[in-house]
């Protein structure tokens, strides 16, 4: 017991001494860290009629999906109080970001309605989630609205895409200006195109979080995770990168960041906008509990999201 408890002392001891060390060592700064906030400016395309921002506002982490764990998920909701969310779309607005991937669910429309009360501008670029579309065009009125990615997706592996079809077309009847699809399958978006559907701009996770069960055994020599919806393959984002670029249409690039699991926050910025055609823009949630991840990702959309001119 006395060598053993002298062997656990030492190790104990070598184990601090190395964590003195390297806590005396220079830091690393963050590139964006002293760059005042007026001087980071979110570049700007034309999508439709208007000019939005390259850089969307991401609502996930503002609705309490993590896409990590259901603990994960209660934290964000608990920190995110509708005082919150308004302050990071003002903050968001100020870097000169003026679009918003609204979600009509939970207390999102309190929260927007808020925001707009204590005179918040921003586009909406919606994910259309209700059973019916009125419901989402008559609530808030999106500028452009793309249908959310796992309906689509729920609809491509039941071998029938015709009802994404026809809600596209009810999208437009109601007046929406902009209507688009959303996949995390870059094959789907690959049909949708096609058969030249009447929408006008994509939306693709370049993470595919929607593999069958048999894919990932193929993926993952026979076995499967205990999250099959939630496995980021590095191998992923060149896949839907390609189709990208291939069509003419604009497109939306989400989840570049892996929900929070890319550690290289600049070089995710830095694939995406070079992959991306000039046009296309990119969709991130913030969560800036622990450090300002809305100014992080506004100055590397700025660096890397410039458009020559």
């Amino acid at each position: 017991m006395g060598t053993t408890r002298r062997q656990w002392m030492q190790s104990a001891l070598a184990l601090a001494a190395l964590g003195q060390r390297a806590s005396a060592q220079p830091q690393r700064k963050d590139p964006w860290a002293d760059v005042p906030d007026s001087e980071i400016r979110v570049p700007k395309v034309r999508f439709g009629e208007l000019e939005i921002s390259r850089l969307i506002v991401g609502a996930n982490p503002f609705l309490g999906f993590s896409h990590h764990n259901n603990n994960f998920n209660v934290v964000m909701r608990q920190w995110y109080t509708p005082e919150r969310v308004v302050e990071v779309l003002k903050r968001c607005q100020a870097f000169g970001v003026n679009a918003y991937n609204y979600v009509h669910m939970g207390r999102a429309q309190a929260d927007w309605e808020k925001f707009l009360a204590e005179g918040g501008r921003m586009h909406l670029i919606a994910q259309a989630t209700t059973s019916d579309p009125a419901e989402l065009v008559k609530a808030v009125r999106p500028y452009a609205a793309w249908v959310q990615g796992e309906r689509v997706d729920d609809a491509w592996q039941s071998g029938d895409l015709a009802p994404i079809r026809d809600y596209c077309k009810r999208l437009r009847d109601l007046g929406v200006r902009m209507v688009g699809v959303a996949s995390h399958i870059p094959e789907v978006l690959m049909e949708v195109e096609s058969q030249g559907w009447d929408v006008d701009f994509y939306a693709g996770c370049v993470y595919n979080r929607r593999r069958t069960p048999e894919e990932l055994r193929k993926y993952l020599g026979g076995h499967l995770p205990v999250q099959p919806r939630e496995l980021y393959l590095q191998d992923d984002p060149p896949r839907m990168y390609a189709f990208m670029r291939a069509t003419s249409k604009p497109c939306v690039a989400f989840k570049i960041l892996a929900a929070g699991r890319v550690n290289n926050v600049e070089e995710a910025f830095k694939q995406a906008f070079a992959s991306l055609k000039p046009i296309d823009l990119v969709c991130v949630g913030f969560f800036p509990a622990a450090r300002d991840e809305v100014k992080e990702n506004c100055f590397y959309a700025m660096k890397y999201g410039a458009v020559a001119t």
